[in-house]
């Protein structure tokens, strides 16, 4: 009985042991800080300097963001690297960090945080913007409702993590700007509130000139990735619903089901899935008024086209994307609506002919 009693203990320590243990590490797990200005973003908080080490960069297909004038800065840890062998999905090292700051009608609202503490884990944050415009301090999870003006009524939001969580998670933790389509110095002219390269933002040829990469791939500088289409407007539609759209519609997602895959990869052709799942397909979602013409993409007919009649919405069961804005982009709705009415048949043709 005494043995017996011994080993019940003996088991009961090790298992109180190992729970403390789990607890203890799962409370030193790192956590986003209460204030922007200690994630270390600032080398001088007071005159909100940037920290030269946070890279700056511009995607070159930005997301829609109600009209925010944005800055997005990058930091990775010294001596590392990235490992790009699958182009497609970089593995960032453990340590990097990523800012986005949101700013209507001249004031700093908002900025995003995202920081990888451990392998496959990331720290998910949002800061709120003071009225002095001297710091911000963290957001609830469950994000704040509408903090600021934007137009005619409309006020930007700050989104939970579980949002931020919707667009960045699939499969993996993703940052949909920072990749090597988004970052090719081969930049479309034509890309909707895309801002022009500067000297100091980050792109393939500073990764590689820095040996930031590995493999180097220098065929990223001399052979810059690009969406190849026939036309101009073409590759700026798919460059548009690349970044608006396929982060949810892809192959990997939550969503493949659907079908819709309207992601490009760094080697993007005209003829590609964003085509062949658009294109004349009927898709989930009618148009109301046109159920037997509704079609994802309707060559020639926009108006019973799904893609278009959805962007254009701001309607909770009907809008595209359905989180994380409030207001339509009429840029993207005039490039779309021509795109549809003019070009998409002919893609179509050509696209089908090669296919045969």
């Amino acid at each position: 009985m005494k043995i017996a009693i011994t080993t019940v203990a003996a088991v009961l320590f090790v298992s109180i042991v190992r729970a403390t243990a789990a607890s203890e590490t799962e409370a030193a797990a790192p956590v986003a800080p209460r204030f922007l200005s200690d994630t270390g973003l600032y080398s001088d908080v007071a005159k909100l300097k940037v920290d030269p080490r946070n890279r700056t960069f511009s995607p070159q297909y930005p997301l829609w963001s109600d009209g925010a004038a944005k800055r997005r800065w990058v930091r990775l840890p010294e001596g590392s690297q990235i490992n790009v062998a699958d182009l497609e999905k970089w593995e960032l090292p453990v340590g990097t960090k990523f800012w986005k700051e949101f700013s209507f009608n001249g004031r700093k609202v908002e900025t995003r945080f995202l920081w990888q503490t451990r392998r496959n884990h990331w720290v998910f944050a949002s800061y709120a913007w003071n009225e002095q415009q001297t710091n911000a301090q963290l957001a609830s999870e469950s994000g704040l409702a509408n903090i600021a003006d934007i137009e005619n009524g409309k006020r930007h939001s700050i989104p939970s993590v579980e949002e931020c969580r919707a667009c960045h998670d699939s499969g993996r933790t993703e940052t949909l700007g920072f990749n090597a389509l988004q970052l090719s110095t081969d930049r479309d002219p034509n890309a909707l509130h895309a801002e022009a390269l500067t000297g100091e933002m980050v792109t393939l040829k500073t990764l590689v000139d820095g040996n930031l990469i590995t493999p180097r791939r220098p065929e990223l500088v001399t052979n810059p990735p690009r969406i190849e289409a026939s036309s101009p407007i073409t590759r700026t539609a798919l460059g548009y619903l690349s970044t608006n759209c396929g982060s949810c519609h892809n192959s990997e997602g939550s969503i493949a089901k659907l079908g819709l895959d309207l992601r490009q990869t760094a080697s993007a052709l005209e003829c590609s899935t964003a085509i062949a799942t658009t294109i004349n397909k009927r898709g989930h979602w009618v148009v109301p008024e046109a159920p037997e013409a509704s079609r994802v993409v309707n060559p020639g007919h926009p108006e019973s086209s799904t893609l278009v009649r959805r962007i254009k919405s701001r309607r909770p069961i009907s809008q595209m994307p359905p989180i994380g804005t409030v207001v339509v982009d009429r840029d993207a709705v005039d490039l779309l609506t021509s795109w549809v009415q003019d070009n998409a048949a002919e893609i179509a043709a050509r696209c089908a002919s090669q296919g045969s």
